[in-house]
């Protein structure tokens, strides 16, 4: 079995999420969509035009995820998720405005999180509760930060590539975090028992010796 990659940091909580922005599109898309091997540091998260959904979590640390996409983006997703689902494309012009487009969109959203937190689990034992997905149409850039009060806030962004190279990002803000591994062998150091055992026959053959 393979050993189970050790959170530490940010960016391993980050490079979870990327792999569950990756597995669902590509699930639900059927399609081959990528993301940079490098993680951007900025100084603040925002919403931006085209398309933009948002999420707050909480619980063992809490943060926000967003995710902006260009209209094409926004399109090509929604478009090849129909596809996927075996729905016929007589849309004709479509709009990223559009509350179909949107209201997918917010559900793949969902299902991304919803996988980022199983994993979360599963890797680190740790647990957040979401905010349901807030999907906006957007002409101008909103900043946006958490509502909530967190010791040094870490943000960061990650460039996806649909299969037509069309371009969406991923962003993330999180209190400042660091995991260290609590082994629970150690606790067992002395404490199994096996060990237990031989303890006590120890202390009855002193007991003994000294005719107590």
């Amino acid at each position: 079995m393979a050993k189970k990659k050790e959170i530490k940091n940010t960016q391993d909580i980050l490079r979870v999420l990327c792999k569950s922005v990756n597995h669902v599109l590509n699930k639900t898309t059927n399609s081959n969509i990528t993301y940079s091997p490098t993680i951007q540091k900025i100084s603040r998260t925002c919403l931006k035009p085209d398309l933009s959904c948002f999420v707050l979590f909480e619980g063992s640390f809490s943060g926000l995820i967003i995710i902006n996409l260009t209209a094409d983006a926004a399109i090509e997703i929604y478009k090849k998720y129909m596809a996927n689902m075996g729905m016929p494309d007589n849309h004709g012009v479509l709009l990223h405005t559009s509350d179909d487009v949107g209201n997918t969109l917010g559900e793949l959203m969902n299902q991304i999180v919803g996988d980022f937190q199983g994993e979360l689990e599963y890797l680190a034992k740790l647990s957040i509760k979401q905010t349901q997905p807030k999907m906006l149409a957007l002409n101008k850039e909103v900043l946006l930060s958490v509502s909530a009060n967190i010791d040094r806030p870490q943000s960061r962004r990650v460039v996806f590539s649909t299969e037509d190279r069309n371009t969406f990002y991923l962003e993330m803000s999180m209190e400042k975090t660091d995991f260290l591994r609590l082994d629970s062998e150690a606790f067992n150091d002395g404490f199994d028992d096996d060990d237990s055992n031989s303890k006590s026959d120890n202390h009855k053959k002193i007991m003994d010796d000294l005719n107590i």
